[in-house]
């Protein structure tokens, strides 16, 4: 592909809602992933409440850069999306198993 030709497919409106796709799940999904795996840490660490979270906090840091990547090294947009939706289910599903959102 000549330098032109990487030029112009990358103004068309497909690449950038392949990028818009991407950068959505890799922030709004990222923070979700993180909140809620900061919610599922923080009832099921075996300690008192505020050190649980306290230390869930800290660890839900860690998931939203691995989400963010992952959005943007997925193969498609929508398998990032997907990927992040499907995280979130799962997580909301551990969560709901271990007390509910209250």
């Amino acid at each position: 592909m000549t330098k032109a030709a990487a030029l112009r497919a990358r103004s068309g409106w497909r690449y950038r809602g392949n990028v818009a796709l991407r950068t959505l799940a890799g922030t709004v999904g990222a923070y979700a992933v993180a909140a809620l795996a900061a919610m599922l840490l923080a009832r099921t660490l075996p300690m008192g409440r505020l050190e649980a979270v306290t230390v869930a906090t800290m660890f839900s840091y860690l998931f939203a850069p691995a989400v963010s990547v992952w959005a943007f090294l997925a193969r498609g947009p929508f398998l990032a999306l997907g990927g992040v939706v499907l995280l979130s289910a799962a997580l909301a599903g551990l969560v709901w198993t271990n007390g509910g959102f209250a």
